[in-house]
């Protein structure tokens, strides 16, 4: 707690004492409006038992070796929602509670982290299972009413989903007059990405929920209940190793790139601006997000055929000669035959192998001309000239952002595809560009002015 700033501790305290009134209205004290709907000391608490300790197996197993992806915190959300669509408000609101608190966090401070799970939890099923009580929903689940049981858990997991939003939004509110105007006017939007970035999953997650609760109300009774667990479980297992296996590709590109960093400093940022670039020229004409990441990846990679170049030649100072360039422009042949064998890397092999061709057919190492060119290529050229032109190197001084499109434009055609040169002007136009100097210099951001002549170094644009 003692790292936390105040204003966090506010927040963690208020959330976790909202969570204890979810829990703990004293026996016996009157209980008006949503009160009302707290169970009475006769209250049969096996399904909350029964169903507490299978939300905490399942964030046990979900936690383990055997399915864990690279987000082990993510939470098995179809037992809480049956819960919420089952029981009452505060006994929906204690499934949850033994999962949250007693299963061990990874990152200090353990104890903030652990209170913090617990009380948005226990508040986001309370929320979900007043709304669905409110709507009619339990007996609707009770007599297998589908149309309704549909409607009434739909608001349930709306309810749901807007508590943990809130919750979490809260975390990312600016403090009054602590922030800058645009951190502080972006607070909606990441409130906004957080609510549609969850709703489909929980809504599927309800599903799997109502099914539990129609199941366990039915004649074949829990045991029934219990067996929607086994394709969820099965869901979730494949879901968990897309991850896994996204997590290692991810570490194979950072892999291949802190390679070339080592081995060209001077480069050092380069390769992870041409990605940015690249997705932004990508989004741009329109491509789907597959798409776009697979373009990320190009851009990152363009240069790993540096890694068979001497060192000497990356870093040396002035123009090289004939010889040298010749060997330089053989890293695009080393790149493509390092990341052939990637499959997953897709068109991005292509524009690896390609990223140095021109529209006119002066480019290398084929001198393909025009359509010729695989477009993860061209939009590469262009995010890589762009870069090379506003990132200070050895051989050559950073140019202002506007003078860099403008040299683009001036070359569209000739070196470089215009439409392709078109979308980074309206991307950056609308977004912005905030390049760091790659040179290991101290300088906060590019130095303008005039770029010295780019001639005899393969890479840099005229």
């Amino acid at each position: 707690m003692e790292a936390l700033p105040a204003r966090a501790r506010v927040y963690l305290v208020c959330v976790t004492l909202l969570g204890l009134l979810c829990l703990l209205p004293l026996p016996g004290l009157p209980r008006p409006g949503v009160l009302s709907y707290l169970p009475d000391p006769r209250f049969p608490w096996w399904p909350v038992v029964l169903l507490a300790a299978l939300y905490a197996g399942c964030e046990r197993l979900a936690r383990s070796r055997l399915v864990a992806g690279p987000h082990p915190g993510g939470t098995f959300h179809p037992v809480l929602l049956a819960g919420a669509f089952l029981l009452p408000p505060t006994a929906a609101a204690l499934v949850a509670l033994p999962g949250a608190l007693l299963l061990p966090v990874e990152h200090r401070p353990r104890l903030a982290r652990r209170l913090w799970r617990t009380g948005r939890l226990v508040v986001a099923v309370w929320a979900a299972s007043l709304v669905h009580l409110k709507t009619g929903g339990r007996d609707a689940v009770a007599h297998c009413d589908m149309p309704g049981a549909l409607a009434t858990a739909g608001a349930a997991v709306l309810a749901f989903c807007l508590v943990l939003t809130l919750l979490d939004g809260g975390v990312l509110a600016p403090a009054p007059g602590g922030l800058p105007r645009g951190r502080a006017a972006a607070a909606p939007a990441a409130w906004s990405r957080l609510f549609l970035g969850s709703l489909a999953p929980l809504t599927v997650h309800g599903l799997a929920g109502l099914m539990m609760a129609l199941l366990w109300r039915s004649p074949y009774g829990p045991v029934a209940a219990l067996l929607v667990m086994l394709p969820m479980g099965v869901s979730w297992w494949a879901f968990a190793q897309y991850h896994r296996e996204r997590a290692a590709h991810q570490a194979t590109i950072r892999a291949l790139v802190q390679a070339v960093d080592i081995k060209d400093g001077y480069t050092r940022g380069h390769s992870e601006r041409v990605g940015r670039a690249s997705m932004l020229i990508a989004r741009e004409l329109g491509m789907d997000d597959d798409r776009v990441e697979t373009l990320r990846f190009a851009g990152i990679l363009h240069d790993v055929g540096k890694l068979g170049v001497p060192t000497r030649l990356l870093t040396k100072n002035g123009p090289l000669t004939p010889e040298e360039r010749r060997v330089i422009e053989l890293h695009p042949e080393y790149g493509h035959e390092m990341v052939r064998g990637i499959s997953f890397l897709g068109e991005a092999r292509a524009a690896v192998l390609h990223h140095h061709e021109r529209i006119d057919g002066t480019g290398y190492p084929y001198g393909l001309t025009g359509g010729q060119i695989p477009e993860s290529a061209r939009v590469v050229a262009v995010a890589d000239a762009f870069d090379a032109m506003t990132s200070t190197r050895s051989y050559s001084r950073a140019r202002p952002v506007p003078v860099a499109l403008e040299e683009l434009q001036r070359c569209a055609g000739t070196h470089f595809d215009p439409r392709m040169v078109r979308a980074l002007v309206r991307a950056i136009g609308r977004a912005g560009w905030h390049p760091a100097v790659t040179a290991d210099e101290p300088r906060p951001a590019a130095v303008p002015g005039p770029a010295a002549p780019a001639t005899g170094r393969p890479g840099a644009r005229r």
